[in-house]
């Protein structure tokens, strides 16, 4: 006993009182400070973007209000067809996005393959953006692996035919390239709605009771599931489309050029040497913004007019509507995307090892390493600054996430749904309308300090995953060991470090996979908050997409591809290790 009082008495010293205040104030703190830090690059930048395009830009020795930089922006040619590329892309690909995870989801819920589609499309989720894209240009190209594959044998090619895709005018490689690389994330969402212990515990008999009351199982899903699921996936599902009406790698590698989208448009213009420009990138970062918000409103207006017009079918007792059918669709539909997919990444790698490869043969006539061997003596400045922008960013945003969730339960209440919703701001807001706003504070308080402000913007968009990654798991902590510990006299500080986070071991490498995977495949962020000076594997895979030859494109994404994946397999492998070594 004495001891045990001795240990409480020291941990309850002068010192120690001092250290766990300190612990409880920065916790107690950062809820705000996530806010502000969310809060204010947001705002700042779409208040720093609103001002040159309305004249107002002191750099530029421009201090008169006015309409010059939409003037510049409406005299622009094309600039209708640039604003509707990109509302069609954006709007099309989300819906087909959603529409065939629904339809995966109905065909295959309470199924085992399920599971096993999850399974193969969820590596999917650590491939960036720029990397997918390359990937699907490289399949659809006219001397790619679909044409060499129907050639000459069914198409009757001898030579690579004059393809309508990528760069087709319609922006179909754009929508393509978007939907298959969203749909893992929409059906990965759906699915952690439905693993919450009561919910789908709830959803799963809710189901079960209709098939047994003679509902075929797709109506079933749509009937019982789907009103119950649709408002949680409603943030994401806005995500989406916020981003994929305002991309710029997707459409910079397989879209038009004349005219490109609006956002490609946009980024053209701010990096142009006439700094002028500067004041119509702003204007249309504006209109940018204007669209997007247009989408947001009528996805949401579109979802009050389903809920009018099939309100009745909810109850109307009807139990089929053609089920079978849908789901051999739905089967066939998988498998082509999967396909797809699988065969997107197996041309990268040929490419990448490709030695003389002839239309129209399938496969080359020799591999080489030479490929990899002259890109990585040039990767390694763009290697390293890639893999210090992401760990510095990723252990930020953990050590930010940590302390509010353990704000939220030293105050015993939930973080509001104020701050929930702020979390998805940066990706609700296009970042092409904020990030130039942000770019023009960041050159005016220090133009030189280039890597702090690559990592202060990553963490824009690293912090909402790593949080909405690390969330579920703390707040299904086992409350009882927090309250023994501190029942021995163990401080707020104590019980966090020695108790709760050995527990989280498995999550925190989890949410540091995640967040190193979206800094990782951030490109425009980049290259605006760098000025340029900053090269990532990121950037350098888009400039060689855009011109260089295949192979050293190819060899590019996959290093974008390979090392999210590194870090994937170390948070899946590194708890087993441990875990084995402590039972050892």
């Amino acid at each position: 006993m004495s001891v045990i009082s001795n240990k409480v008495a020291t941990s309850h010293g002068p010192h120690a009182r001092k250290s766990h205040d300190m612990f409880s104030k920065i916790v107690k703190l950062s809820p705000r400070f996530l806010l502000v830090l969310l809060i204010l690059p947001v705002l700042g930048g779409l208040i720093s973007v609103l001002l040159p395009a309305f004249g107002y830009a002191p750099a530029l020795d421009q201090t008169t209000f006015g309409l010059q930089g939409f003037t510049m922006l409406w005299q622009t040619p094309g600039l209708i067809n640039m604003a509707m590329l990109s509302i069609g892309t954006g709007l099309i690909s989300t819906l087909l996005a959603f529409i065939i995870t629904l339809m995966i989801l109905a065909a295959f819920f309470n199924s085992p393959w399920l599971n096993r589609i999850q399974r193969l499309l969820s590596p999917i989720l650590v491939i960036p953006h720029a990397a997918a894209a390359i990937a699907v240009g490289f399949l659809i190209a006219p001397s790619g692996m679909i044409s060499r594959i129907i050639s000459p044998w069914l198409s009757g090619w001898e030579l690579a035919p004059n393809g309508l895709f990528p760069h087709d005018s319609f922006g179909i490689s754009i929508i393509l390239g978007l939907t298959l690389k969203e749909l893992p994330f929409l059906l990965l969402m759906a699915l952690g709605v439905l693993a919450q212990p009561e919910l789908g515990k709830k959803l799963r008999q809710q189901h079960k009771v209709a098939l047994n009351l003679g509902y075929c199982p797709m109506t079933a899903f749509f009937k019982v599931i789907l009103p119950s699921l649709y408002p949680l996936l409603r943030l994401p599902i806005l995500a989406v489309l916020a981003y994929a009406s305002a991309s710029v790698e997707m459409p910079l590698i397989l879209g038009p050029n004349t005219p490109p989208t609006l956002a490609v448009a946009i980024m053209h213009w701010f990096n142009d040497v006439d700094l002028n420009l500067r004041i119509k990138a702003s204007a249309g970062a504006l209109l940018q913004l204007a669209l997007t918000g247009g989408l947001l409103a009528l996805w949401l207006g579109g979802e009050k007019a389903i809920k009018v017009l099939f309100s009745d079918s909810l109850t109307n007792g009807v139990r089929e509507y053609g089920g079978f059918y849908w789901q051999k669709l739905t089967v066939i539909l998988t498998a082509l995307v999967i396909g797809f997919i699988l065969l997107s990444l197996i041309a990268l790698i040929l490419w990448s090892v490709a030695g003389f490869w002839r239309f129209p043969d399938a496969l080359p006539e020799q591999f080489t390493l030479l490929h990899f061997n002259s890109a990585l003596m040039q990767m390694s400045n763009p290697l390293f600054n890639t893999l210090a922008i992401g760990l510095v960013t990723t252990v930020f945003a953990i050590t930010v996430t940590l302390l509010c969730l353990e704000s939220e339960q030293l105050s015993d209440k939930p973080i509001s749904r104020f701050t929930s919703l702020i979390i998805y701001l940066p990706l609700l807001v296009p970042s092409i309308a904020f990030l130039f706003g942000l770019v023009w504070i960041q050159q005016w308080v220090n133009n030189q300090a280039a890597f702090f402000n690559v990592v202060f913007t990553h963490l824009l968009f690293v912090l909402p995953y790593v949080f909405l990654s690390l969330a579920s798991s703390y707040r299904r902590l086992d409350s009882r060991f927090a309250r023994v510990a501190a029942s021995l006299g163990a401080a707020p500080s104590k019980v966090f470090f020695k108790v709760k986070l050995p527990q989280l071991f498995a999550p925190i490498l989890i949410a540091a996979a995640l967040g190193l995977a979206i800094s990782f495949g951030q490109y425009l962020p980049t290259l605006l908050a760098g000025g340029g000076r900053i090269a990532t594997i990121t950037t350098e895979a888009v400039t060689l997409a855009n011109g260089a030859s295949r192979r050293t494109s190819a060899v590019y994404a996959i290093m974008q591809m390979a090392l999210p994946l590194i870090g994937f397999i170390l948070a899946w492998g590194l708890p087993k290790y441990f875990f084995k070594s402590a039972r050892v």
